[in-house]
Order: C-alpha cells, then structure tokens, then sequence
C-alpha cells in the first residue's frame, strides 16, 4: 500500500469536509503530535486498566470531575453511562444486562431531548421515560421543563435522567439537578458536540452532572473511534469495570483503583461494555488532544475562522441566487458559521441540490446540511485546513453554474 497515499490505494477518494466534525466524514483531523503519541504507544505493551487509570487522573483534572474514562466513542460513553447508573456494583445485574426487567431500569428524558442518539441509552437495556411537554420548541407555547414535571415522573423504577446538552437547554440543567441529586439520580448529560467552547469541559460538572460523554474525535481532537466519560468515581468505576476485558482469574486479578474491589461481591466476567473496548493508542492519543485542546485560547482559534469565512465570503459575492451571512460563534453557540442562502429561483438550483452537485466534483466538497430545508447551507473550518478556502469557494461557484 501506498504510504504516502493510503486513501489513493484503496482507491477512496479524499474530500474537503467544511460540514463540520462529522463521524460520517472522519471526524477531525488529527495534529502532528497526536499521531506521534498514538505511534509511540503502538509499540509497547501494557495494562489497559491501569492506563485507564492514569486516563481518568488526567480527565478529572481537566473536567473538574471526580474520575473519568476513555470509551469508543461519545454514544459507547451514553450505553455505559446508563449501565452503570441501573447495575451501580450489583455484577449480579451486570451479569443481566442488556435484559433489565428484573429490576430498576427506566431513565427520565424530556421530550424536547429525545434525539436519535438516545438509542444509545436504550440499548443498555434502560427503558426511556418521556416526561414534559415540547411546546416552546414548537412554537406552541412558552414553557419549557418544569420540576413538578421531573418530581411526579420519579418511581422506585427509575434510575437516572438523560440531558441532551445544546446552547439553548443548557441553563435547565442546575433545576434538573436540584430534583435528581435528593433522589441519587445520576444526571447523564450527552456533551457529545458541545465543546467549543473550552469551558464546556468543565461546565456540565460544575453545575452538579453526574455523568458526561464528550466525544473524542470531534473538536477534542483526537482518534474519532474515541470518546470521553466524564463524572462520578463510584459510576466511572461502574462503568469501566463492564468495559473491561474480564477474562480474569479472580485470585490474582489485581483491579485498577476506580474498582471498589470491597463493594463488588465478586469478579464479573465479560460487560455490556465488552464491545467498546479502547486500544493503547486511542487512549494515549485522545489524552494528548484533550491536554492540546484544554489548553487553546477560544476567542484566537474564533477570529482565526471568522476571517477565513470572511475571505471565502468575499470570493462568493456577486454570484445571482445566493446570498451569505456571517454568524459569530456568539450568535452560533459554539464557533462561526457562514450560512449560503439559497434562493432556488435564481439560482435554478436548491440547497440539497447544491450540495449534491458539490459532493459530485471531482473533488467532492461536503457543506452542512443543518438547514437545507430552509434553503440554507452552512460552511464549519473546524476540520478543513486554510489551504482549503479557496478551493470550497471555487467549488460553489463552479456548482452554481451548473
């Protein structure tokens, strides 16, 4: 295979992602100093828990919380997360799962946070409780989740509460809090793309979560099989030790010091978490992006993306059927975003069909389609290099052109 062009020789085409960090396009591009920390980790042999150890010591110090993990991926971090939140120490239940019927399983979810990706709670065996009402994010009404709503909801049945965090919903998560916590409810809080900002990192803990999943290979940084578990150590032990390969024997297994050894009666064998193992070099490698990214200044790395968008918006003006709008990470929540606003008529083509004729250049482009259904795509640099730029504004005005 062609080392200097291993997507050449399995005759893959590379395509320039200015849709954002998404899993279906790769993820983020690693630095330089990521892939040499995976490497260097590649050629030695060591103990995985004992390096999850060391993990969670370099998590907490950065999240603020009390322990944390590295799973594969931010949805593997939401199916431990509620394994751990049903079985806690019980490897009795642990034994059990994904069949939970025989005891408390159900997790809280508001209805306006029941996205696809609470599939990954579900399939730990967890039964999801829709609570409260979506008015306000229907335009029906103004009244968002109420605590009277998370407060009826409760029964010996339940287990947690699952927190799909976004820029809007966020300020909720202190009174979900407030309710759950007199109850030991772990809050599960999925992170998954919510950093930037930096703070983000440290946000969700400080405001009482008990659980937080971010995801590795978005704006981390690191291997995009990886995510990371954020949160309380008794849960992080809980949840490590179903993850762990437990082919063991049980007198001379000597456990990582995230395991209560004196409360687990007995060794499990093999966990719901089995099949989200993480390699040496996932591991070393989202440690060294996360180390990378706690230390980034937010406001540089914005202005930076603010005035590449600026010069891509330059290169697109004057062009009939499109007209484009900056929004500073301020507006966006997160970092900046040129929106292309499609007008069909002038343009004699829609946003999908723009995106569609941008995917099928030779070399293929990929623009967000967040908002294709209002005649929107969006340009996101958080992956693309800046040697990029005027190759994606070339590509749109050539796709204009039919």
């Amino acid at each position: 295979m062609d080392k200097d062009d291993v997507y050449a020789a399995l005759g893959v085409r590379r395509r320039i992602n200015a849709a954002g960090t998404l899993t279906r396009l790769g993820g983020s591009l690693m630095a330089p100093e990521v892939v040499a920390a995976m490497a260097a980790a590649a050629t030695q042999s060591v103990d995985i828990a004992e390096l999850q150890s060391a993990a969670s010591r370099t998590i907490a110090r950065i999240t603020g919380a009390e322990a944390g993990l590295v799973t594969s991926g931010a949805a593997a971090a939401l199916t431990i997360a509620a394994a751990a939140s049903m079985t806690r120490w019980d490897i009795g239940k642990m034994a059990a799962l994904p069949h939970a019927e025989g005891f408390a399983h159900e997790i809280l979810i508001p209805r306006t946070h029941r996205t696809g990706y609470a599939h990954a709670l579900s399939a730990s065996g967890a039964r999801l409780v829709d609570i409260g009402h979506n008015d306000r994010a229907t335009g029906a009404g103004v009244r968002g989740l109420e605590a009277w709503e998370i407060e009826t909801a409760i029964t010996p049945g339940t287990v947690a509460f699952a927190f799909s965090a976004n820029p809007e919903n966020i300020p909720d998560l202190p009174m979900v809090v407030a309710v759950c916590k007199p109850c030991d409810l772990p809050v599960i809080v999925d992170a998954a793309a919510q950093l930037p900002p930096r703070s983000n990192l440290r946000r969700f803990i400080e405001s009482g979560a008990d659980l937080v999943a971010f995801s590795g290979g978005k704006a981390i940084g690191g291997p995009q099989a990886t995510g990371i578990l954020a949160g309380r150590r008794d849960l992080i032990g809980a949840a490590l030790v179903q993850q762990l390969d437990m082919d063991v024997a049980p007198a001379s297994w000597s456990p990582p010091d995230l395991i209560d050894r004196a409360t687990l009666k007995g060794v499990p064998h093999h966990g719901l978490g089995r099949g989200f193992k993480v390699g040496k070099e996932e591991i070393v490698g989202v440690l060294t992006a996360l180390e990378r990214f706690a230390a980034t200044d937010d406001v540089a790395a914005n202005a930076r993306l603010e005035e590449r968008l600026r010069r891509i918006e330059a290169r697109l003006g004057g062009l009939p059927g499109i007209h484009t709008r900056l929004l500073p990470a301020s507006e966006t929540g997160r970092v900046p975003h040129l929106h292309l606003v499609i007008d069909a008529a002038l343009a004699r083509v829609d946003a999908i069909g723009l995106s569609k004729r941008l995917q099928s250049a030779d070399v293929p482009v990929h623009l967000s389609e967040r908002l294709a259904q209002r005649g929107i795509l969006i340009v996101d640099l958080q992956v693309p290099p800046p040697e990029a730029d005027a190759a994606i504004a070339e590509s749109v005005r050539r796709a204009l052109a039919g």
